[in-house]
Protein backbone atom coordinates (compact mmCIF):
# COMPACT_ATOMS: atom_id res chain seq x y z
CA UNK A 1 0.00 0.00 0.00
CA UNK A 2 2.44 2.51 0.69
CA UNK A 3 4.76 1.99 -2.54
CA UNK A 4 1.20 2.81 -4.13
CA UNK A 5 1.40 6.18 -3.10
CA UNK A 6 3.05 8.31 -5.81
CA UNK A 7 2.67 12.01 -4.73
CA UNK A 8 5.60 13.95 -4.49
CA UNK A 9 7.44 11.55 -6.73
CA UNK A 10 8.73 12.97 -9.85
CA UNK A 11 8.79 10.04 -13.01
CA UNK A 12 12.01 10.70 -15.14
CA UNK A 13 10.88 10.72 -19.16
CA UNK A 14 11.71 12.84 -22.32
CA UNK A 15 7.76 14.28 -22.70
CA UNK A 16 6.25 17.36 -24.34
CA UNK A 17 4.79 17.66 -20.78
CA UNK A 18 8.19 17.69 -18.92
CA UNK A 19 9.31 20.34 -20.60
CA UNK A 20 6.77 22.70 -20.45
CA UNK A 21 8.01 25.57 -18.06
CA UNK A 22 6.57 24.59 -14.20
CA UNK A 23 4.55 27.79 -14.32
CA UNK A 24 2.65 26.94 -17.61
CA UNK A 25 2.03 23.55 -15.84
CA UNK A 26 0.37 25.19 -13.05
CA UNK A 27 -1.78 27.05 -14.69
CA UNK A 28 -2.97 24.08 -16.64
CA UNK A 29 -3.31 22.28 -13.66
CA UNK A 30 -5.87 25.29 -12.07
CA UNK A 31 -8.42 25.58 -15.61
CA UNK A 32 -8.36 22.04 -15.46
CA UNK A 33 -9.73 21.40 -11.73
CA UNK A 34 -11.94 24.51 -12.25
CA UNK A 35 -13.23 22.24 -15.37
CA UNK A 36 -13.69 19.51 -13.16
CA UNK A 37 -15.66 20.82 -10.98
CA UNK A 38 -17.40 23.50 -12.94
CA UNK A 39 -18.86 21.49 -15.90
CA UNK A 40 -21.47 18.57 -16.19
CA UNK A 41 -23.18 16.75 -18.48
CA UNK A 42 -21.97 13.24 -20.70
CA UNK A 43 -20.45 15.44 -23.43
CA UNK A 44 -18.36 17.52 -21.20
CA UNK A 45 -17.02 14.78 -19.08
CA UNK A 46 -16.49 13.23 -22.03
CA UNK A 47 -14.27 15.75 -23.57
CA UNK A 48 -12.57 16.50 -19.56
CA UNK A 49 -11.48 12.54 -19.92
CA UNK A 50 -10.13 12.61 -23.96
CA UNK A 51 -8.22 15.80 -22.63
CA UNK A 52 -6.86 13.89 -19.25
CA UNK A 53 -5.47 10.83 -20.78
CA UNK A 54 -4.18 12.76 -23.72
CA UNK A 55 -2.17 14.63 -21.89
CA UNK A 56 -1.04 11.69 -19.78
CA UNK A 57 -0.51 9.86 -23.04
CA UNK A 58 1.62 12.93 -24.17
CA UNK A 59 3.48 12.94 -20.71
CA UNK A 60 5.18 9.17 -20.96
CA UNK A 61 4.03 8.52 -18.00
CA UNK A 62 2.42 4.86 -17.65
CA UNK A 63 -0.79 5.00 -16.92
CA UNK A 64 -0.81 2.24 -14.70
CA UNK A 65 1.34 4.04 -12.79
CA UNK A 66 -0.22 6.91 -12.50
CA UNK A 67 -3.39 4.87 -11.30
CA UNK A 68 -1.52 3.11 -8.70
CA UNK A 69 -1.78 6.27 -6.83
CA UNK A 70 -5.84 6.05 -6.56
CA UNK A 71 -5.25 2.51 -4.37
CA UNK A 72 -3.66 4.93 -1.50
CA UNK A 73 -7.18 7.03 -1.67
CA UNK A 74 -9.77 4.09 -2.02
CA UNK A 75 -11.30 4.41 0.95
CA UNK A 76 -11.69 8.40 0.35
CA UNK A 77 -13.26 7.79 -2.53
CA UNK A 78 -15.74 5.02 -0.77
CA UNK A 79 -16.71 6.88 2.19
CA UNK A 80 -17.08 10.28 -0.11
CA UNK A 81 -19.49 7.97 -2.58
CA UNK A 82 -21.17 6.89 0.16
CA UNK A 83 -22.18 9.86 2.22
CA UNK A 84 -23.44 11.12 -1.57
CA UNK A 85 -25.26 8.27 -2.28
CA UNK A 86 -27.14 7.76 1.11
CA UNK A 87 -27.81 11.22 2.74
CA UNK A 88 -28.94 13.45 -0.84
CA UNK A 89 -32.61 13.41 -0.87
CA UNK A 90 -34.33 13.48 -3.70
CA UNK A 91 -36.84 10.50 -5.41
CA UNK A 92 -36.10 7.30 -3.68
CA UNK A 93 -34.93 4.17 -5.99
CA UNK A 94 -34.13 1.79 -3.24
CA UNK A 95 -35.05 1.99 0.38
CA UNK A 96 -33.50 -0.45 3.45
CA UNK A 97 -35.08 -0.22 6.36
CA UNK A 98 -34.49 4.30 7.23
CA UNK A 99 -32.14 4.24 4.52
CA UNK A 100 -33.22 4.90 1.07
CA UNK A 101 -30.95 5.13 -2.09
CA UNK A 102 -32.19 8.48 -4.49
CA UNK A 103 -31.79 9.38 -8.07
CA UNK A 104 -30.04 12.20 -7.22
CA UNK A 105 -27.83 10.61 -4.55
CA UNK A 106 -26.88 7.72 -7.29
CA UNK A 107 -25.89 10.74 -9.51
CA UNK A 108 -23.99 12.74 -7.06
CA UNK A 109 -21.88 10.03 -5.50
CA UNK A 110 -21.31 8.93 -9.09
CA UNK A 111 -20.27 12.67 -10.63
CA UNK A 112 -17.94 12.76 -7.09
CA UNK A 113 -16.11 9.89 -7.17
CA UNK A 114 -15.40 10.92 -10.69
CA UNK A 115 -14.03 14.54 -10.15
CA UNK A 116 -11.94 13.25 -7.52
CA UNK A 117 -9.90 10.50 -9.33
CA UNK A 118 -10.03 12.70 -12.25
CA UNK A 119 -8.71 15.87 -9.33
CA UNK A 120 -5.96 13.37 -8.14
CA UNK A 121 -4.59 12.08 -11.71
CA UNK A 122 -4.75 15.77 -13.17
CA UNK A 123 -2.71 17.04 -10.14
CA UNK A 124 -0.34 13.80 -10.57
CA UNK A 125 0.56 15.02 -13.87
CA UNK A 126 1.99 17.82 -12.72
CA UNK A 127 4.02 16.43 -9.87
CA UNK A 128 5.06 12.87 -11.55
CA UNK A 129 6.48 15.85 -14.94
CA UNK A 130 8.07 18.39 -12.52
CA UNK A 131 10.77 18.30 -10.04
CA UNK A 132 10.22 19.81 -6.27
CA UNK A 133 12.99 22.46 -7.28
CA UNK A 134 10.81 23.38 -10.47
CA UNK A 135 7.51 23.27 -8.82
CA UNK A 136 8.97 25.22 -6.13
CA UNK A 137 10.89 27.70 -8.47
CA UNK A 138 7.47 28.27 -10.58
CA UNK A 139 5.32 28.66 -7.52
CA UNK A 140 7.31 31.45 -6.19
CA UNK A 141 7.52 32.86 -9.71
CA UNK A 142 4.07 33.13 -10.18
CA UNK A 143 3.24 34.31 -6.92
CA UNK A 144 6.00 36.90 -6.91
CA UNK A 145 3.52 40.28 -7.26
CA UNK A 146 1.79 39.04 -3.53
CA UNK A 147 5.35 40.23 -1.99
CA UNK A 148 3.68 43.83 -2.70
CA UNK A 149 1.09 42.92 0.12
CA UNK A 150 4.11 41.50 2.08
CA UNK A 151 3.06 37.47 1.43
CA UNK A 152 5.99 35.27 2.52
CA UNK A 153 5.83 33.90 -0.99
CA UNK A 154 9.43 32.31 -0.85
CA UNK A 155 8.71 30.26 2.68
CA UNK A 156 5.40 29.26 1.28
CA UNK A 157 7.12 27.81 -1.90
CA UNK A 158 10.22 26.50 0.68
CA UNK A 159 7.33 24.87 2.84
CA UNK A 160 5.78 23.20 -0.15
CA UNK A 161 9.13 21.64 -1.67
CA UNK A 162 10.13 20.40 1.29
CA UNK A 163 6.61 18.65 2.33
CA UNK A 164 6.93 17.20 -0.81
CA UNK A 165 10.39 15.87 -0.39
CA UNK A 166 9.47 14.52 2.45
CA UNK A 167 6.90 12.47 1.46
CA UNK A 168 8.37 9.30 -0.43
CA UNK A 169 11.03 9.53 2.78
CA UNK A 170 8.52 8.84 4.94
CA UNK A 171 6.83 6.37 3.12
CA UNK A 172 9.94 4.92 3.28
CA UNK A 173 11.03 5.50 6.54
CA UNK A 174 7.36 3.71 7.36
CA UNK A 175 7.96 0.99 5.27
CA UNK A 176 11.37 0.11 7.08
CA UNK A 177 9.78 0.44 10.26
CA UNK A 178 7.05 -1.68 9.82
CA UNK A 179 9.23 -4.45 8.19
CA UNK A 180 11.07 -4.28 11.63
CA UNK A 181 8.12 -4.09 13.77
CA UNK A 182 6.31 -7.14 12.02
CA UNK A 183 9.80 -9.01 12.45
CA UNK A 184 8.86 -8.44 16.12
CA UNK A 185 6.48 -9.89 16.53
CA UNK A 186 4.50 -6.87 15.88
CA UNK A 187 0.68 -7.86 13.79
CA UNK A 188 -0.97 -4.85 11.68
CA UNK A 189 -4.04 -7.00 10.07
CA UNK A 190 -5.89 -9.16 12.19
CA UNK A 191 -8.63 -7.72 14.95
CA UNK A 192 -10.50 -5.08 14.82
CA UNK A 193 -10.60 -1.61 14.22
CA UNK A 194 -9.57 -0.42 17.98
CA UNK A 195 -7.21 -3.21 17.94
CA UNK A 196 -5.41 -2.55 14.65
CA UNK A 197 -5.22 1.30 15.82
CA UNK A 198 -3.45 0.18 18.64
CA UNK A 199 -1.24 -1.94 16.96
CA UNK A 200 -0.30 0.85 15.27
CA UNK A 201 1.46 3.00 18.16
CA UNK A 202 4.51 0.57 17.56
CA UNK A 203 4.76 2.33 13.82
CA UNK A 204 3.57 5.84 14.81
CA UNK A 205 6.21 6.62 17.84
CA UNK A 206 9.04 5.84 15.89
CA UNK A 207 7.80 7.57 12.41
CA UNK A 208 6.97 10.52 14.42
CA UNK A 209 10.27 10.48 16.43
CA UNK A 210 12.39 10.00 12.46
CA UNK A 211 10.01 12.81 10.74
CA UNK A 212 10.82 15.53 13.80
CA UNK A 213 14.61 14.20 13.78
CA UNK A 214 14.94 14.84 10.22
CA UNK A 215 13.25 18.86 10.44
CA UNK A 216 15.77 19.21 12.93
CA UNK A 217 18.67 18.02 11.33
CA UNK A 218 17.13 20.23 8.01
CA UNK A 219 16.71 23.36 10.14
CA UNK A 220 20.51 23.25 11.56
CA UNK A 221 21.98 22.19 8.32
CA UNK A 222 20.00 25.49 7.00
CA UNK A 223 21.19 27.32 9.96
CA UNK A 224 24.60 26.32 9.43
CA UNK A 225 24.69 28.01 5.79
CA UNK A 226 23.80 30.93 6.91
CA UNK A 227 20.29 30.37 4.60
CA UNK A 228 18.41 33.66 3.90
CA UNK A 229 15.20 33.07 1.41
CA UNK A 230 13.72 35.79 -0.23
CA UNK A 231 15.15 38.83 -2.41
CA UNK A 232 18.70 38.95 -3.47
CA UNK A 233 18.88 35.33 -3.98
CA UNK A 234 19.66 34.36 -7.55
CA UNK A 235 18.31 31.18 -9.57
CA UNK A 236 21.17 28.40 -10.54
CA UNK A 237 18.08 27.59 -13.56
CA UNK A 238 16.18 30.99 -14.32
CA UNK A 239 12.62 30.21 -15.39
CA UNK A 240 12.01 31.23 -18.91
CA UNK A 241 9.46 30.83 -21.24
CA UNK A 242 9.90 29.43 -24.55
CA UNK A 243 7.72 28.29 -27.53
CA UNK A 244 6.39 25.30 -26.00
CA UNK A 245 4.94 27.25 -23.24
CA UNK A 246 3.13 29.19 -25.79
CA UNK A 247 1.63 26.59 -27.17
CA UNK A 248 0.77 25.03 -23.96
CA UNK A 249 -0.99 28.09 -22.90
CA UNK A 250 -2.65 28.13 -25.99
CA UNK A 251 -3.72 24.30 -26.21
CA UNK A 252 -5.48 24.89 -21.97
CA UNK A 253 -7.02 27.58 -22.86
CA UNK A 254 -8.84 26.40 -25.76
CA UNK A 255 -9.86 23.39 -23.83
CA UNK A 256 -11.64 25.51 -21.66
CA UNK A 257 -13.31 27.29 -23.91
CA UNK A 258 -14.81 24.65 -25.24
CA UNK A 259 -16.11 23.53 -22.43
CA UNK A 260 -17.39 26.84 -21.82
CA UNK A 261 -18.93 26.71 -25.53
CA UNK A 262 -20.15 23.19 -24.92
CA UNK A 263 -22.24 24.10 -21.46
CA UNK A 264 -23.57 27.14 -23.19
CA UNK A 265 -24.92 25.04 -26.32
CA UNK A 266 -25.91 22.10 -24.07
Amino acid sequence: MLRDITLGQYYPADSKIHALDPRTKLFGTLLFIISVFSFEGVIGFVAITVFLFWVIHMSKVPLNFMLRGLKAIMILLIIAGMFNLFLTPGQPLVTIWKISITREGLRNAIMMTIRMVYLIMGSSVMTLTTTPNQLTDGLEKALHPLNKINVPVHEIAMMMSIALRFIPILIEETDKIMKAQMARGADFESGGLIKKAKNMVPLLVPLFVSAFRRANDLALAMEARCYVGGDGRTKMMPLVYTQIDRVGYAVVIGYFILLMVIKAVL
